[in-house]
């Protein structure tokens, strides 16, 4: 046995009960966490917040080689909606290149079996979580969430994603016997006996191709299903969002190199604005898996072209609640408005859509029409953001050039339900920060409302009936895709009727949220992100689906002597 295999075995000794109490929490669907998101000093150390910074800072303005092919020019595109200039420039590669070297690299990988794979699945999120305010501040200047969010969603939340799936696919290819002595009796003649093996066999290469608004909390999930089921991967960032996950695969080479594996089984592979470089990894014959997060075009695109591969996609929604009554007004409304200012709305989980009946609500306060509701609702989002350093902490920045001019437009529109400001802080004077604005409509106003509207613009639409609410979530849903949906009622047997128009439509349902959960949140282990049954997403974030297709189990046989 060579030292490396030693240290392999070392290694899945070290991470069996990590493994296995995320097997059991995938299972049960119970609270459970591997990874603490808070960023307390008590958590992960008195100078675990300092170092951090200093590292992120560290990398600002260099050249940042990984060690991976290149083809000899740079490339780095990144800008913070703080004003924090990046300058972060990466040697970039061909995708030719990038394809040849996952190749060579996936032979011994596949080779490994799935429980040393899982173990360094486990042994890479853990070294990640240690960098976990290094990564956290490179996901606020680079996705503009505020640091708390960064820390959390940037970083335990999404190791918590990329270690569910690998608990998933490590459940998947054990979950046969490996091996067994076949035996058919023949009444009186001597039994058929067969020696039969079955190995998981993983497809090749996974690309990822990853967004600019939650780098590592949607790229984690593709990484390591396709990692722990045997297949190299391709990490192809947003342009905009390359630095967290350079960090990430920077951290994946140095264990996959310590425990023996060609460094190149992970890859990244930046471009700037205007490459081709995703659409010409994911049309490569020997790329078998691509996960894709973003835009509706393009993952329509991938799913038409990519022939040759699994495609897992999660694009646009639109995201709908529906209010018809409630016993908690106040507290509802808190929720709603934080729900729709969390990271100014730039979630794919924000909802979009807040439908009215046109009789009005009913609250513990009396009937509350859709002017008043709208009145309502700006005072809570006035009483949430109120103060600037506190609001900023909560909206963060405006991640893109295009949605500062899609919020421009709507605050410039006559139908204004609720307007906003700009939010001035002095850390970051030239960061763009804004609190969100909400919309008039009716249901009759089906070109503006049914199309996504990402970022911090909802709709407060006007339904002719609560009835008719039903019916516009439901067909909004079916048509367009959602990956959240609310309702707000007292009424058991209405909300029975928004639970089966939910079900109908593939979507997940959140009913009467008032307290610290709020709809555009899910959490690892317990809740499943998308559903797959609806057009904004094929798949789901996590599920035996996610991880199942990424390998097959090929068989062995052979005759087997006689007792």
């Amino acid at each position: 046995m060579t030292s490396a295999a030693a240290d392999l075995d070392a290694l899945v000794a070290k991470h069996a009960d990590l493994l296995e109490n995320a097997q059991r929490a995938a299972r049960t669907r119970e609270y459970w966490s591997a990874f603490p998101e808070s960023p307390s000093p008590r958590v992960y150390g008195e100078d675990a917040a300092a170092e951090g910074e200093q590292a992120f800072r560290a990398l600002l303005g260099t050249t940042l080689d990984l060690g991976q092919p290149t083809d000899g020019t740079q490339v780095g595109s990144e800008s913070s909606p703080y004003g924090l200039e990046i300058g972060v420039r990466y040697p970039r590669a061909s995708a030719d290149q990038l394809v040849e070297a996952s190749r060579i690299a996936n032979r011994a990988w596949r080779s490994a079996t799935p429980i040393e794979r899982a173990a360094v699945c486990a042994e890479i999120l853990v070294r990640i979580n240690r960098r976990s305010f290094e990564l956290a501040h490179a996901v606020m200047h680079t996705s503009g969430q505020a640091f708390v969010m960064a820390f959390q969603a940037g970083g335990p939340n999404a190791q918590d994603r990329g270690l569910e799936a690998t608990a998933y696919a490590l459940t998947e290819q054990t979950r046969h016997a490996s091996s067994v002595l076949w035996e058919k009796p023949q009444g009186k003649r001597p039994p058929l006996r067969m020696t039969k093996e079955f190995t998981p066999v993983a497809r090749g290469i996974g690309l990822v191709v990853c967004c600019n608004t939650f780098p590592t909390w949607n790229a984690y999930p593709g990484i390591f299903a396709s990692l722990a089921t045997g297949n190299t991967v391709i990490v192809k960032p947003h342009p905009h969002a390359v630095l967290p996950l350079a960090v990430t695969v920077s951290i994946a080479r140095e264990v996959l190199a310590e425990f023996g594996f060609d460094p190149n089984v992970v890859l990244l592979a930046p471009e700037d604005d205007g490459d081709r470089l995703a659409a010409d990894l994911a049309l490569d014959p020997q790329i078998g898996i691509v996960d894709f997060t973003g835009s509706t075009a393009f993952g329509e695109w991938l799913e038409r072209n990519a022939r040759q591969a699994l495609v897992y996609t999660e694009k646009a929604g639109v995201n709908s609640v529906i209010f018809e009554s409630t016993d908690a007004y106040r507290a509802a409304l808190g929720n709603l408005a934080f729900t729709l200012s969390l990271y100014s709305g730039q979630m794919c989980t924000t909802t979009q859509n807040i439908l009215i009946p046109a009789e009005g609500v009913q609250t513990d306060e009396g009937v509350k029409t859709r002017s008043e509701f709208a009145i309502d609702l700006g005072e809570a989002m006035d009483k949430l953001l109120g103060d600037d350093e506190k609001a900023a902490a909560l909206l963060g920045g405006i991640v893109s050039d295009d949605v500062a001019k899609r919020l421009n437009a709507a605050s410039a529109s006559p139908d204004l339900a609720v307007s906003n400001r700009q939010v001035n802080v002095a850390e970051w004077p030239d960061a763009r920060i804004y609190t969100p604005v909400v919309l008039l409509a009716k249901t009759s106003d089906d070109h503006t409302y049914t199309q996504e509207c990402f970022g911090p613009v909802s709709f407060l639409v006007e339904t002719a009936t609560r009835d008719e609410a039903i019916d516009a979530f439901a067909e909004m849903t079916k048509e367009q895709g959602a990956l959240t949906a609310g309702v707000y009622s007292t009424d058991e047997a209405y909300l029975e009727r928004v639970r089966e128009a939910a079900l109908d439509a593939g979507v997940s349902l959140s009913e009467n949220l008032t307290g610290g959960v709020f709809v555009n949140q899910t959490a690892a282990f317990s809740d499943f992100h998308a559903t797959g049954a609806n057009p904004a997403a094929n798949a789901t974030y996590v599920d035996g689906h996610f991880v199942a297709g990424r390998f097959r189990f090929i068989g062995t046989r052979r005759h087997a002597p006689d007792a």
